[in-house]
């Protein structure tokens, strides 16, 4: 059985939460009607993010799970009756924020939160949220267990071998990856699918400008390494003022059977 996956890619505005969510469901709807089942939206969407004023950014953009916006991506789901594994939203839980995935079933109910573990320091987000305590999983219909691995969390290999050893042979990772470290997601990802067996679905912002641009190339990878989808990069192909939808159909169920066997070669004793 397939499945069409749709990858949104744009720069939300900082510090305009309404605005990005009326984009972010705008971009579910435009998706759904080209196929998609299955979708993914980057990581800090309804705040944006520069690291200049994440803080303050993402305190503004902050709701609990079940609050407005919360409402809304389940029933834009529900709607479309897809998967939408919605990015990453600052959650607001009593006094402390989290950066969370979330994930909503075609039903529109919250089906997984995965508060994202390690937070990039360089770029201040251990002052501005607190860390997650461990790897997600959720079960999706017809495809099975799928990972959930926000932005740097995939940065490290055990985190990935971790989503693997819980079953994942799928992964989702919603992203806010800069222009300067375009080499590490050329080179991490595909080493992490192949490594461990796993399709790698990735939606990245892009646009902006100075040191805190933000990559695009949002991707789909499969088990083998290979890079099987991918959207324009900024500064290349890609401008920030035009969001770039990605539609590419899949057939995970088989490529996770193929994953199994690859993995199991791969970490034979």
């Amino acid at each position: 059985m397939t499945t069409t996956v749709g990858l949104a890619q744009w720069l939300p505005a900082c510090g305009r939460p309404a605005e990005n969510l009326a984009d972010a469901l705008g971009h579910v709807r435009a998706l759904a009607r080209r196929g998609a089942g299955l979708v993914v939206l980057p990581e800090l969407w309804p705040s944006g993010y520069d690291p200049r004023t994440l803080a303050t950014d993402a305190r503004a953009a902050a709701e609990p799970l079940d609050g407005p916006r919360g409402r809304e991506l389940g029933k834009v789901a529900r709607d479309h009756h897809l998967w939408l594994f919605a990015g990453s939203v600052p959650e607001l839980a009593g006094d402390r924020l989290f950066n969370t995935c979330v994930v909503y079933g075609p039903d529109g109910t919250l089906r997984a939160a995965h508060r994202k573990v390690h937070l990039y320091v360089p770029l201040g987000e251990h002052e501005v949220f607190a860390a997650g305590a461990g790897p997600t999983v959720v079960e999706v219909d017809d495809i099975g267990t799928v990972g959930l691995s926000t932005c740097f969390d995939g940065d490290h290999p055990a985190y990935a071998r971790a989503l693997h050893d819980l079953g994942a042979r799928v992964v989702v990772s919603p992203s806010a990856y800069e222009v300067g470290a375009r080499t590490w997601w050329e080179v991490l990802y595909p080493a992490n699918a192949l490594a461990n067996g796993q399709w790698w679905l990735m939606a990245n912002q892009c646009g902006g400008s100075g040191p805190s641009a933000l990559l695009g190339g949002s991707r789909v990878i499969a088990p083998d390494g290979t890079v099987v989808a991918q959207a324009p990069w900024h500064g290349e192909d890609a401008r920030p003022e035009k969001p770039h939808l990605e539609v590419v159909t899949l057939d995970l169920p088989a490529g996770v059977r193929e994953a199994e066997e690859l993995s199991g070669a791969l970490w034979a004793s």
